[in-house]
């Protein structure tokens, strides 16, 4: 699903990703229409821009966590500025590309996001985990008992927070691609965690990615 408020810029994202295989099944102008169109089609991708003229691309993440749970949502903006960028991934953004990058860039990027990878433009995955170490240096109050991992779902989440997209920790660890998103679907569970970011940041709490 492609969520855009100008219409030609909506119809190119559609237009590129219907030529290269996807079932666009959905596109939409406004936040809150976007957030009811989702709980009907459930899209497995949300392509979608931070400037609606209804509600902010934080309140339609957060609205699509409710109604569309399974769905990756992919930023798409014109926006680069930081807080931007950690708002969207705090409210449960999977990956945040600026609109300045070229047509194989994004689609080589709804191909990952599609995938399970956070995918973010070039220098700003440096920004987001910045922010989560420095989250995890801050005191915190004392949680319920952490839920017990096996050795391998650690042993993923340790390459997840370094960073590496499952194809990559497929190869490391000599194991299937399907394998690995099943261990990091276990451990999301296990977790309650939503998406990949959330479980990075997990793990860089507790210095995996070290």
């Amino acid at each position: 699903m492609v969520v855009d408020d100008h219409p030609m810029w909506r119809d190119g994202v559609a237009r590129d990703l219907t030529e290269a295989g996807y079932e666009v099944v959905a596109t939409v102008g406004e936040g809150a229409q976007a957030v009811r169109v989702a709980n009907a089609t459930r899209p497995d991708v949300v392509v979608l821009d931070l400037q609606l003229p209804d509600l902010s691309g934080v309140e339609v993440i957060r609205g699509l966590a409710e109604t569309a749970p399974a769905a990756r949502v992919l930023v798409l903006s014109a926006s680069g500025e930081r807080q931007d960028v950690l708002d969207a991934v705090k409210a449960g953004a999977t990956g945040y590309l600026v609109k300045s990058a070229a047509r194989e860039e994004f689609l080589a990027a709804v191909a990952r996001t599609a995938a399970g990878d956070a995918v973010f433009t070039p220098g700003l995955a440096g920004l987001v985990l910045g922010e989560y170490r420095r989250l995890a240096t801050a005191p915190s109050a004392p949680g319920p008992e952490t839920p017990r991992l096996t050795e391998r779902e650690t042993e993923v989440l340790r390459l997840v927070a370094k960073g590496l997209s499952y194809k990559q920790i497929a190869a490391r660890l000599s194991l299937s691609h399907r394998t690995v998103q099943n261990h990091v679907q276990n451990t999301l569970n296990k977790l309650q965690l939503h998406n990949r970011v959330q479980l990075a940041r997990y793990a860089i709490e507790r210095g995996l990615d070290r």
